[in-house]
């Protein structure tokens, strides 16, 4: 297309999908897109494969587990990879930028009601109240993660080794993720069936789409160079100008680097900077990190977009010569720019050649065994989520090589677990959905707070 400076050479795909009408989609994705990424891939699948039947279930498969394989937000990712097939670049580029558009909107605001009003006795315990369904949202998250990765005894093993390596050995994220693909691919060449590709009938005919896309290192290279100016640029001005251990040059660095190394998808890449946010770089509290993990959780868009959030309360409390507002502000934008903006990089980049490997049965079984290592990855975040809402201490301790998260036995917190067992029961038994138990957890902590100030 003309107009794309980074399309294909290839002429327009004929899939009769205007781009008016994929974008008035893509609007409806965004603002549909609640829970998560388990919640916003079923949401894509929905509309994109059952309604609209614009992309097939294979092919739909094939860009998520490829997205799975890349650092950062999986479903961001398949909305650009989708985008992409649909429309290539500017495809691409509207739907993942219209996918994180109304949480950016919301968690901008939700942050300046935290950074204003947090202290107040009953905003504190509207946030007690949210934090508390998170661990219920993150424990389904494993289990409907699994029930789609966890197809074999094999699979069972791989996420049981992520797991064991992650929480009590601290294994960096992408080891553990570059080791599963290792295993997936020697299983499969070695011939063995439980890391051999499954078929998955499809929904939609394959033609839907593009025809397959030539790879070509000349794009490559035009799309390296555009895509690393407009995304390490900013950051290099910011470097330049305020000097590198500034706040906002300090997020920017950081995000940046979270969009490089922590691969798994977004669950990962919520579990090292929820960690690194707190325990490095002293940004904010445990405790705080759950109510910026339950702002994502309540508005549309990536579940990663809580860097917004972190950004701004790094920002807000080193504001320099800045109003603390307006520094939390532009921090918080700082770290969407660093976050969101590699994932189109990554798509616009490998997007062809994952294209030109869709039959590729070693590249699907390391794809495959990947997915596995990531219901291990939740589960860490899942358990460092739960020891630090339930406990106000965790200590850490080291013992036959290993790191061990010890909670403090008398800093239980009995309303904690009296609502996090309550939104387990109704997310798991009576089928709630996530917002409505969010919301009745929320109104919950309000009225503990009103029955028993001093909870």
């Amino acid at each position: 297309m003309a107009e794309d400076s980074l399309a294909n050479d290839a002429p327009a795909p004929d899939h009769g999908v205007s781009f008016r009408d994929a974008v008035r989609v893509w609007v409806r994705v965004a603002l549909l897109s609640f829970g998560g990424p388990a919640g916003q891939i079923a949401v894509m699948h929905r509309i994109l494969v059952e309604e609209k039947r614009w992309i097939g279930e294979t092919r739909f498969l094939h860009a998520l587990n490829y997205c799975m394989l890349l650092p950062g937000p999986e479903a961001h990712q398949l909305a650009i990879y989708i985008g992409w097939l649909l429309h290539r670049t500017r495809g691409g580029l509207v739907a993942g930028t219209l996918f994180v558009l109304p949480g950016l909107i919301s968690l901008g605001v939700l942050s300046w009601l935290y950074a204003a009003f947090g202290d107040v006795g009953s905003v504190q315990a509207l946030f007690f109240g949210l934090k508390t369904a998170v661990l219920a949202v993150v424990l389904e998250a494993v289990v409907r993660v699994g029930r789609r990765a966890l197809r074999n005894k094999a699979m069972v093993v791989v996420a049981a080794l992520a797991f064991v390596a992650i929480f009590f050995f601290a294994v960096p994220f992408p080891i553990v993720i570059t080791a599963a693909a290792l295993v997936g691919f020697v299983g499969n060449t070695a011939g063995l069936q439980s890391f051999k590709m499954v078929e998955l009938g499809t929904v939609a005919a394959e033609s839907h789409g593009p025809p397959q896309v030539r790879p070509s290192l000349r794009r490559l290279i035009k799309v390296a160079a555009i895509g690393l100016t407009v995304w390490l640029g900013p950051v290099g001005v910011l470097w330049a100008t305020l000097g590198a251990d500034n706040v906002f040059t300090t997020v920017a660095t950081f995000n940046s680097r979270m969009a490089v190394v922590t691969f798994g998808g977004a669950y990962a890449a919520l579990a090292y900077m929820a960690q690194q946010a707190v325990e490095y770089y002293h940004w904010l509290k445990p405790q705080e990190m759950l109510v910026g993990l339950g702002f994502a959780e309540t508005t549309p868009g990536p579940l990663i977009s809580v860097v917004q959030f972190v950004g701004f309360m790094a920002a807000f409390r080193h504001p320099g010569m800045l109003n603390p507002l307006l520094a939390g502000t532009l921090g918080g934008l700082v770290a969407q720019w660093a976050t969101f903006v590699p994932s189109f990089i990554w798509i616009f980049m490998g997007a062809p050649y994952i294209e030109a490997l869709r039959s590729n049965e070693a590249l699907n079984a390391a794809l495959t065994a990947i997915t596995a290592a990531v219901v291990g990855v939740i589960l860490n975040l899942a358990i460092w989520f739960g020891l630090h809402t339930l406990f106000g201490q965790v200590d850490e301790r080291h013992a036959f090589g290993m790191l061990l998260h010890v909670p403090v036995p008398s800093t239980l917190s009995v309303a904690s677990l009296v609502l996090s067992v309550a939104a387990m029961i109704a997310l798991f038994r009576f089928k709630l959905g996530m917002i409505p138990t969010l919301v009745g957890c929320s109104v919950a902590g309000v009225v503990i707070y009103t029955l028993a100030p001093g909870t």
